[in-house]
C-alpha cells in the first residue's frame, strides 16, 4: 500500500464472505475464525476454500486465544506452518508482553515459521503503553502494515492517536479499523490515512450474516472517492 493508495480491508470468516467481499470491491481480507472471541486462527481448510474463492489478498489470522499475550508460541508455530502449506502467503498477529511492550522475541519466534512472508501487527498495538514506539520496534521485525484503532475502546476514542501514527514518514503502513464508522473516514484521510479495515460494518445481519455486498461497495465508494 502507497502513501496514496486507497486500501479497504474486510474481515472474512469463510469462502462466501470472501466471494461477497471482492464482489463489494474490497482489496483485501482478512481471514479469521470465532469473531466472539474477537478472531482466532481459522482452519487449514478454511484457508484452502477461501484462497480458491477469491483473488484478492488474504491475510490469515494467527491467535490461539483471545488474549494479546503470545501464548502457546510451539502450537502457532505449528498452525503458521499447517496454513503457509495450505497456500496462505500474508499474516496477522501480535503480541505484548506483560509491560505492555511489543514482544518481540515472541514475533521472531514465529516469524522464524513465516520466512519473509507480509504481515500485519494487529490491534494489540491499541494495548500497548506506547503506540508511537511500538511502531519503530515492528519495522525492526519488519512488519508492513499495523490495524490500530488508537485506543482498545476503538476508533472513536483513538482519533488523536491515529492522527499521530498517520504523520509518520517511515515504517509499517497505518490500517485503522475497530468500531470505524463512516463519517469517520473523511477525518482520518485529510490526516492522511489510507487504509481502513471493516467488520461488523458491512455486515448488517451481524457476526451470524455473511458480509453484503452492497455494504461492502459504499464502504469501497467513501474509502476511494
Amino acid at each position: 500500500m502507497s502513501s496514496k493508495t486507497a486500501l479497504l480491508e474486510v474481515i472474512a470468516l469463510g469462502a462466501e464472505d470472501a466471494q461477497r467481499a471482492q464482489e463489494g470491491g474490497a482489496d483485501r481480507l482478512e481471514l479469521v475464525a470465532d469473531m466472539a472471541s474477537d478472531g482466532l486462527t481459522p482452519s487449514a481448510a478454511t484457508v484452502r476454500e477461501v484462497l480458491a474463492a477469491t483473488d484478492l489478498p488474504v491475510r490469515v489470522m494467527l491467535r490461539g486465544a483471545n488474549s494479546f499475550a503470545a501464548g502457546d508460541l510451539d502450537a502457532l508455530r505449528a498452525d503458521a506452518a499447517k496454513l503457509v502449506e495450505a497456500g496462505a502467503r500474508e499474516f496477522v498477529f501480535g503480541f505484548l508482553t506483560e509491560d505492555n511492550e511489543v514482544d518481540a522475541e515472541a514475533c521472531r519466534s514465529l516469524l522464524k515459521e513465516l520466512d519473509g512472508l507480509a504481515w500485519t501487527f494487529h490491534r494489540a498495538i491499541d494495548r500497548s503503553r506506547d503506540p508511537i514506539a511500538a511502531f519503530g520496534v515492528l519495522a525492526e521485525l519488519g512488519c508492513d502494515t499495523v490495524l490500530a484503532a488508537g485506543h482498545p475502546a476503538g476508533v472513536g476514542s483513538g482519533l488523536s492517536v491515529l492522527q499521530r501514527l498517520a504523520r509518520r514518514e517511515d515504517g509499517p503502513a497505518l490500517l485503522v479499523g475497530g468500531g470505524l464508522r463512516a463519517q469517520q473516514v473523511h477525518l482520518l484521510r485529510a490526516g492522511g490515512v489510507r487504509g481502513f479495515h471493516v467488520g461488523s460494518a458491512v455486515r448488517p445481519g451481524g457476526w451470524q450474516s455473511t458480509v453484503d455486498v452492497d455494504a461492502v461497495r459504499q464502504w469501497a465508494d467513501l474509502v476511494k472517492a
